[in-house]
């Protein structure tokens, strides 16, 4: 087992959040992006298939919809892991599991890879997706799948007969894991600085194979959960002005007000 597998996201862009009525998100209207943390994934990937040898798959779940509107999106993200690295992609599109949620996606993933007889050695994926962020896929796709996994990676130290030595961090320390192989390793942002596709690379990536499937073609049922609502959170600012000379004085003041408004205590 030389491959790899990278799990790429087309996520809901926080750059650009449309609102509708009543401070409603308007989904439909905000556009898809790959998931910043996917980037780092694929970047990975590349310095590891130097490493391993083998070839490198991309694979994409499409998770808000409808198809017809969204295909552009995903498209692009999935060109996006074409231009960097794989060599072959999987695109899951299907309007009967849209808008989805982790579980469906974690089991289209784990039954196209063994519908397609993939036998990664690692599968890659960002710690997070940058619009729901539950870090929960890559570790329900190792389940699935029954490989080892190890999330929050901040290095692979080496990849060795059937092992692979992390660095993770958990906050107040980092922790040294070899772990069997094949495995799903999550990664972290501080993993390594994505580089953007070349010209010639982004050229040939048009001509690489990009398969399209549907849920029905992997037996993936529709998602148990449903959105009631999402809204966008807005702030406004109180400009007060503390208008005083003396620097001591408008200290007081500026403890006052932040008394008043149940800051201070």
């Amino acid at each position: 087992m030389k491959d790899i597998v990278v799990l790429v996201k087309a996520s809901l862009n926080p750059e650009i959040v449309r609102q509708a009525a009543e401070g409603k998100f308007d989904v439909d209207y905000t556009p898809l992006k790959i998931s910043d943390i996917d980037r780092n994934a694929l970047e990975e990937a590349s310095r590891l298939k130097a490493v391993l040898g083998g070839k490198v798959y991309a694979i994409s779940v499409l998770s808000w919809g409808p198809v017809k509107a969204r295909d552009k999106d995903v498209r692009l993200a999935v060109q996006e892991a074409l231009a960097k690295v794989a060599d072959e992609a999987y695109l899951v599109e299907d309007d009967e599991i849209l808008p989805t949620d982790q579980v469906v996606v974690a089991n289209a993933i784990a039954a196209l890879v063994k519908a397609k007889g993939l036998r990664p050695a690692i599968v890659l994926a960002g710690e997070a997706s940058v619009d729901e962020s539950t870090s929960q896929v890559p570790a329900r796709v190792a389940a699935k799948l029954g490989y080892s996994f190890v999330g929050h990676v901040n290095k692979i130290l080496e990849v060795k007969e059937g092992r692979v030595v992390v660095e993770r961090d958990v906050e107040e320390y980092y922790e040294v894991l070899e772990v069997s192989l094949p495995a799903v390793i999550s990664v972290t942002q501080s993993i390594n600085e994505p580089r953007p596709p070349t010209l010639i690379q982004i050229r040939m990536a048009s001509k690489k194979p990009l398969h399209g499937l549907s849920a029905k073609e992997l037996g993936v049922s529709k998602p148990r959960r449903s959105i009631v609502e999402m809204k966008v959170v807005t702030t406004t600012r109180k400009q007060v002005v503390i208008e005083e000379a003396n620097v001591e004085r408008a200290v007081e003041k500026l403890l006052e007000l932040l008394e008043k408004e149940g800051v201070l205590k």
